[in-house]
C-alpha cells in the first residue's frame, strides 16, 4: 500500500467526520458524545443485554463502557439488574427516559442524512449507497 493511498483514505475520513459533525462536542446537537450515542444505539437494538454484548458489538474498552453505563444509570437512562442465571452479570435495558433520548438521536440522525442527500437526484443517492455498501463489503471481508 502506498503513502498516497493511505493519505486518500485519511482525507476521506476527515471529510466524512466533518460533514457529519462527528467531532462536535455533542453529536447531533445533543449532550451525548459519539461513543455515548453508539452505546445508546446498541442498547436500544440489543436490549435486554449484558455489557459483554455491547463490548462485542462496538469493540469498546471495558472500562470506558463501564463509565458510560454508570453515567447513563445516574441520568436515569438505563436500568441494570442481575440476571437470574448469573448474578455477577447485569441485564441492561433502556428506561422510558432512555428510550426518549434514543428516539431524539435517531430522528436527528435520519434528518441529518436526509439533508445531506437531499440535493442529490435519486440516481446519485443510489450511487452513494452502492459505493458505501461496496466499501463495507470489501473492508468487512478483509478484517
Amino acid at each position: 500500500m502506498t503513502s498516497a493511498a493511505i493519505e486518500q483514505v485519511r482525507e476521506f475520513n476527515r471529510f466524512y467526520t466533518r460533514i457529519l459533525g462527528l467531532l462536535d462536542k455533542g453529536i447531533l446537537n445533543s449532550s451525548f458524545s459519539l461513543p455515548e450515542a453508539r452505546v445508546l444505539y446498541e442498547l436500544h437494538h440489543l436490549q435486554p443485554c449484558s455489557a459483554k454484548e455491547i463490548i462485542q458489538a462496538l469493540d469498546i474498552d471495558k472500562g470506558y463502557l463501564s463509565r458510560i453505563l454508570k453515567s447513563f444509570a445516574r441520568k436515569g437512562l438505563i436500568q441494570m439488574q442481575p440476571t437470574p442465571a448469573d448474578t455477577r452479570v447485569s441485564e441492561i435495558k433502556l428506561t422510558a427516559k432512555g428510550k426518549v433520548e434514543f428516539e431524539k438521536l435517531n430522528t436527528a440522525s435520519a434528518t441529518q442524512i436526509r439533508k445531506l442527500l437531499a440535493p442529490l437526484p435519486d440516481n446519485k443517492i443510489k450511487t452513494v449507497i452502492s459505493h458505501m455498501q461496496a466499501i463495507h463489503k470489501l473492508l468487512n471481508n478483509e478484517l
